[in-house]
């Protein structure tokens, strides 16, 4: 079997606007993501029916995330400190590269040849599945959303659930077509079906692999929460586990879990509790009957320390990846998240992804929200993502040179001509003489106002100055008025 087709991928070529526009013109898609953010919208206000507890809880995962921000350092090596005491071999990587390397030199050493892989979006940052796949070792996606997009050579939509821009008939079709099984729409059927085939790789595979929602500092306990068991199965039958995960997914305590848990399962699924909370501390111990032979857990930077740097960009890793934000945007429902051409779409992905790839490669992220304020008001953590934009906008439009350098691709907007409009418009609402002139100037030569005046008038109509400007109107009511009898 060839490396192309152990691992499918697409490339993406076009940009953002390009693809946001593919996206709006294809009703197919816009109806599954219609269809499934409505039932997700309504889930979470039915878990979130009691409007003070809501906020409470909210108000409480605020504060515990920032709490372990302000001792991330510190926590971190607690982590360490007692996973290693614990049996878990911790390794640190700054970039993906450097993760990916780390994953390699274990497959090696173990002679991997198949790899099982549950839900983890930090694999999906290191592109695990490629880098594996050009080294010949088959790494098999158990989630199975994540299962139906790589057998259709696509990347996840969702960070929750990666195939939501699929409905069952599609569904059957690529399972008929890929899978060789009878068609079959009923989704029950095609749940089998994938499990059929994934089974057996469970007790095969070499190696699994898992992300991390919270890694306790204070026990050395690396907590997943799911809903299929392809966790419990990909951390417990192979021999070795690798755990991936952000350097932010610390908390201090056990104590801590507990509400980011419940603010977790709600705001994705609208679900009290998911089926499955694991609670890894270790690899297998003489006695005991299975777990396996070796863990260990990656964690990795890519870009977060850029955003720990900054006193307002680190509200960024409070985020606990529930997806609530994205099912909320009135922009991510309409194209998807194909269309962002990044590991993560939506707002939470627009605050995020400038700090990993640089603001230079996604430019556009920061602008793609109508800053309505709907994802601050329903992240369960209660990240101020609007305002957070809007910093990044200004970051963008910043002088590449601007020092000290916040962010990796400063100023990917930056354009000297329009510094140079805003510089003049700044002088001209400053001086009252100049100010005078120009009003007189706009209004009697409305006529002359130009059609286009860039990127705004492709959807809206040219601003064009009245006939009659506000001072004029009030110069000639109290010219009226002072003439009165009365």
């Amino acid at each position: 079997m060839s490396t192309s087709t152990l691992i499918p991928t697409v490339a993406v070529e076009e940009d953002f606007r390009e693809r946001a526009h593919e996206a709006l013109a294809d009703p197919q898609l816009r109806n599954n993501f219609r269809s499934a953010m409505d039932s997700l919208m309504t889930k979470r206000a039915v878990a979130f029916s009691d409007a003070h507890e809501r906020e409470h809880l909210r108000a409480l995962g605020n504060a515990i995330r920032a709490r372990a921000l302000s001792k991330l350092p510190d926590l971190l090596e607690r982590l360490e400190a007692n996973l290693t005491r614990n049996g878990v071999q911790v390794h640190w990587a700054e970039t993906v590269e450097e993760a990916n390397e780390i994953v390699m030199s274990i497959a090696r050493r173990r002679a991997a040849k198949q790899v099982i892989k549950g839900k983890s979006m930090v694999s999906e940052e290191m592109e695990m599945n490629h880098v594996l796949g050009a080294q010949g070792i088959e790494c098999l996606e158990s989630d199975m959303g994540e299962y139906i997009v790589q057998l259709d050579n696509e990347k996840p939509s969702h960070i929750i659930m990666p195939a939501i821009h699929k409905n069952a008939g599609q569904v059957a079709d690529l399972f008929h077509e890929k899978l060789g099984v009878e068609y079959t729409k009923d989704v029950d059927q095609l749940i089998q079906i994938g499990r059929r085939v994934l089974r057996q790789k469970f007790f095969e595979a070499d190696i699994g692999v898992s992300g991390v929602n919270f890694a306790v500092a204070e026990t050395g306990t690396l907590l997943l929460v799911e809903n299929e068991g392809n966790g419990r199965m990909s951390t417990t039958v192979p021999p070795v586990h690798i755990a991936v995960t952000g350097i932010e997914k610390v908390v201090e305590n056990l104590r801590d879990v507990v509400p980011l848990v419940s603010l977790l399962t709600r705001s994705a699924l609208g679900q009290p509790i998911t089926t499955y909370v694991n609670m890894i501390s270790g690899p297998r111990k003489p006695g005991e009957l299975d777990g396996p032979e070796e863990v260990h857990l990656v964690l990795l930077d890519n870009g977060r320390s850029q955003a720990f740097a900054d006193s307002e960009l680190r509200q960024t890793l409070n985020c606990i990846r529930c997806g609530a934000c994205m099912n909320h945007c009135p922009v991510y429902t309409r194209i998807g998240g194909h269309a962002y051409g990044e590991v993560y779409p939506g707002p939470i992905g627009a605050i995020i992804t400038p700090h990993m790839v640089g603001l230079n490669k996604v430019p556009d992220h920061p602008s793609a929200s109508s800053l309505c304020g709907a994802c601050g008001e329903v992240c369960p953590v209660k990240i101020p993502i609007p305002a957070l934009l809007r910093r990044l906008r200004e970051e963008n439009v910043k002088s590449p040179d601007t020092v000290p350098r916040i962010m990796r691709g400063q100023g990917s907007k930056y354009s000297r001509k329009e510094r140079l409009i805003w510089n003049m418009w700044a002088k001209l609402n400053s001086s009252p003489a100049l100010y005078r002139v120009f009003l007189k100037a706009a209004t009697r030569l409305r006529a002359l106002t130009p059609s286009k005046v860039g990127p705004w008038t492709q959807n809206h109509s040219a601003p064009k100055p009245a006939a009659r400007s506000l001072h004029d109107m009030a110069r000639e009511h109290l010219a009226k008025k002072s003439g009165d009898p009365r």
